[in-house]
Formats: C-alpha cells, sequence, structure tokens
C-alpha cells in the first residue's frame, strides 16, 4: 500500500513517525486488529499514534453514522499499549463528544498525550480549560510548551 510505504520512506529517512486512525467509520473488530497490526510492523515502531473518533459532519457519507463505543476505543488503545509501549499514543478528534470518565479510561488503558485546542482541523474540540480540569483531577500534570522538543 503506497501509503504505509511512504511511511517507511519517511523513517528511512530519520524523520520520527506520527501516525494513527479513525475509529468508528463501520470498521470490524478485525479491521482494528488489521489496524494495530500495521502501526506496530514498521521498525522503528512510530513514534507517535494518534486515536481518533469518527465525528460525523453533515452532509458527508458518514452524516449518520451511529457513535463508536467508548470502550471500543479503549480497547484499542490498550492494546496499543501493550504491543508498542515507546509510543506516544495520542488521543485526539471525537474527544468532545466522549465523557471525562471515558477519556480517564483512555489515559489509565494506556493513552498519554492529547492534542488540544478549540478546533482540530474541521471537529471542534474540548476548550483548554477543560482539558486542564480533566488532567488535574485524574493526576496528570502539563508539560510546560516552552520546554517541548518540535
Amino acid at each position: 500500500d503506497e501509503r504505509l510505504q511512504t511511511i517507511k520512506n519517511v523513517q528511512a529517512a530519520g524523520i520520527s513517525v506520527c501516525t494513527g486512525g479513525i475509529l468508528g467509520m463501520g470498521e470490524t473488530e478485525n479491521d482494528r486488529i488489521e489496524f494495530i497490526y500495521q502501526l506496530t510492523s514498521f521498525d522503528p515502531r512510530p513514534e507517535s499514534i494518534t486515536i481518533n473518533s469518527l465525528v460525523p459532519f453533515d452532509g458527508t457519507p458518514l452524516e449518520k453514522k451511529r457513535p463508536i463505543d467508548p470502550f471500543d476505543v479503549i480497547r484499542v488503545i490498550a492494546t496499543l499499549r501493550i504491543v508498542s509501549p515507546q509510543s506516544m499514543i495520542r488521543l485526539s478528534a471525537g474527544r468532545l463528544k466522549m465523557t471525562a470518565e471515558a477519556q480517564f479510561l483512555c489515559f489509565y488503558s494506556g493513552a498519554n498525550s492529547i492534542f488540544f485546542g478549540d478546533k482540530l482541523l474541521t471537529a471542534a474540540n474540548p476548550s483548554l480549560t477543560q482539558d486542564k480540569d480533566l488532567l488535574e483531577k485524574i493526576g496528570y500534570r502539563l508539560k510546560d510548551p516552552s520546554n517541548v522538543e518540535h
């Protein structure tokens, strides 16, 4: 597949890889297992794996798609943490529709990063205040953005 080869080419060039996928687009459990297998078949494994939940938009083919069960997201994250312990697992799009408890379970099952800001490309996202409150409740601390390597 061309996309997988692109990732391999990026790695061969010595560039850190951030890759991932969108859950809740109608995939089966076997599709999710294959997704995890593909992500963990890279050598080295991706530095960062982003897990998104589908955010359906009006006027798109998936606008009526039923939201993914948060426990399915949690299972994918937990499996990724086991098979790719060195990767940053980033919880991304779809968090606005997740309860604080579901996000808490995502962190406790293996997610160790989020993307924050009011909007992620096209999808709304929790506010920085909401994220700070959630992270404080579960005992996480924010990295000082001035010390983050780019």
